[in-house]
């Protein structure tokens, strides 16, 4: 397979770990080891007896059961588990397409979503979401763009990078669209729990649609991203019997403390996402009044659920230029559109961290300077 460079890891490789504040991170708040293991009676005692054999495959019963509480109507059987969501996505890419078969992607995205079908030689098409639309994809255009060759839509919300989340019956919409015309539903729901409000959640592919495939992950919602540890729910077992076997070649299983952890970390989501969810809501509040300062040289769509915002320069320069003189002057990394592929204006910004308003105000006074002088 021969594939492109994923622009926004090769970014992060650069500069995520000598960034002095990362301001564009897509994750939330970490925890260490030791507070996860407190957070549950006898849990210290447990890990330390963990026996560091093979997983299976599927991954354990117990972490499949508790994945699969965080929908309705999904069993433990309609799991599978994987070395995060990346792996996810380019397992489903190569085991349910073929080289010739139409996807259509809902863009700007992470890159994987796009790329990795596009090496398995399928023609991609981007279902572009604008800016001027508050982000919202013109339903519209993706009915237009239905072929006979059509074998998946691949959708993101809520979305990455903009924090964009659809009402619940425009997204159902999009699941009948995809069951009347006989594709698979890819969704990534790797932000799913994140929504300000809870009443906004949407349903989840897998839930609604039989030919769902529901992506989650252990990285963005709950903040441990070291676990490596994400999944897919789906009703379809003959997309999961394709999505194992193609798994036996990548990393067969996942490891065991990980799935130890992420189980646990499962049993107390209440507590993780509360928290989470409380950092967000305080960061936002503090990114808004940024904007509203500097409405003149900004454009923003507030988002509606994550931890993440994609706003645009109104002034001259490109996202590049801005970004490379902030890390140069001030030490703060903040990711330009492009790696999305989004237009030259936009950027990144994350704000699920506690550290987030330390670099805010890093980036304030390189604003101010640059633009006030």
């Amino acid at each position: 397979m021969k594939i492109e460079p994923f622009a926004l890891e090769r970014f992060f490789a650069g500069y995520e770990f000598s960034a002095q504040h990362v301001l564009c991170a897509s994750d939330c708040e970490t925890l260490s080891v030791g507070e996860l293991l407190a957070m549950e009676p006898g849990a210290d005692e447990a890990f330390a007896a963990l026996r560091l054999g093979y997983t299976e495959t599927a991954g354990g019963p117990e972490l499949r059961r508790e994945i699969a509480a965080l929908y309705e109507g999904i069993a433990a059987d309609d799991i599978l588990v994987f070395a995060g969501a990346q792996e996810a996505i380019f397992v489903f890419m190569n085991a349910v397409l073929n080289a010739g078969d139409h996807v259509i992607v809902h863009s700007p995205c992470y890159q994987s979503l796009a790329s990795v079908a596009a090496a398995a030689g399928c023609r991609v098409t981007r279902w572009d979401a604008l800016a001027e639309s508050g982000w919202t994809p013109d339903p519209g255009r993706l009915e237009r763009e239905i072929t006979p060759a059509t074998r998946a839509l691949v959708v993101n919300f809520p979305h990455n990078p903009t924090g964009h989340l659809p009402e619940k019956e425009a997204f159902t919409a999009i699941a009948d669209l995809a069951r009347r015309n006989g594709f698979l539903l890819f969704s990534d729901e790797v932000y799913r729990l994140l929504e300000y409000e809870e009443g906004d959640r949407l349903p989840a592919a897998c839930e609604i649609y039989e030919n769902g495939v529901s992506l989650g992950v252990m990285s963005k919602a709950f903040g441990l991203a070291g676990l490596r540890l994400g999944w897919v729910a789906c009703r379809n077992h003959d997309v999961l019997r394709a999505l194992a076997w193609f798994k036996d070649y990548t990393t067969i299983c996942t490891a065991a403390p990980s799935e130890f952890l992420a189980a646990l970390a499962l049993r107390r989501r209440d507590v993780i996402l509360e928290r989470n969810l409380d950092i967000i809501r305080g960061n936002l509040e503090a990114l808004s009044g940024f904007f509203s300062r500097h409405e003149g040289f900004f454009s923003w769509q507030r988002p509606r659920a994550g931890p993440v915002a994609f706003p645009a320069l109104s002034f001259a320069a490109t996202s590049d230029d801005f970004c490379a003189g902030l890390l140069r002057e001030r030490g703060v990394l903040l990711a330009p559109g492009r790696l999305f592929g989004a237009a030259p204006k936009h950027f990144r910004i994350g704000f699920g961290r506690r550290d987030f308003k330390t670099g805010m105000e890093r980036l304030s006074r390189y604003v101010e300077q640059r633009l006030w002088g």
